[in-house]
């Protein structure tokens, strides 16, 4: 087994996870329980994702170097996300949405890229094509007090 079969299962089962988790917690109702457990989870994965993407790079760096950036930016649009929701700053929801959608891109753009990139180098840029107006429609429904929605019979979350 070489050192880098490791880092690749990690790095396989996290992506795999996450594509999982993201459309559970965006679907999930905007309330404690199964968005805020669904989405600390996923938070966690992409951490893992990020470190494993790190150990791959660093095993064959002339390879696949321009992974490491890569994996970063998409843990820090994650780590953003996240830390909106745990600290509440002004504009928050918007952080958390933003940077947990595009954390979701990155991985919809890596499965992409892993599957068909080399034949079809439009996926690299397709999710984010696609993703940043779901993503800004979403903030804009937030600034216009249209979202999150309450589910029935339970009251609408602060802000």
């Amino acid at each position: 087994m070489a050192l880098r079969d490791p880092f690749l299962a990690i790095h396989i089962a996290a992506g795999s996870t996450g594509l999982i988790l993201g459309p559970l917690a965006m679907r999930a109702p905007k309330l404690r329980g199964p968005h805020t457990r669904l989405g600390e989870t996923y938070h966690w994965v992409m951490l893992a994702v990020c470190v494993s993407a790190a150990g791959l790079s660093i095993l064959a760096w002339r390879r696949i170097w321009w992974l490491l950036p890569i994996a970063v930016f998409s843990y820090a649009n994650a780590l953003v996300g996240y830390l909106a929701v745990k600290r509440r700053w002004s504009g928050w929801l918007r952080a958390h949405i933003g940077g947990m959608g595009g954390s979701y891109i990155a991985l919809v753009t890596a499965l992409l890229v892993v599957n068909v990139g080399q034949r079809l180098p439009i996926v690299w840029f397709l999710p984010t094509v696609i993703g940043s107006p779901i993503i800004a429609w979403v903030i804009n429904e937030v600034d216009r007090g249209r979202r999150p929605r309450p589910s029935a019979g339970q009251p609408r979350p602060a802000s």
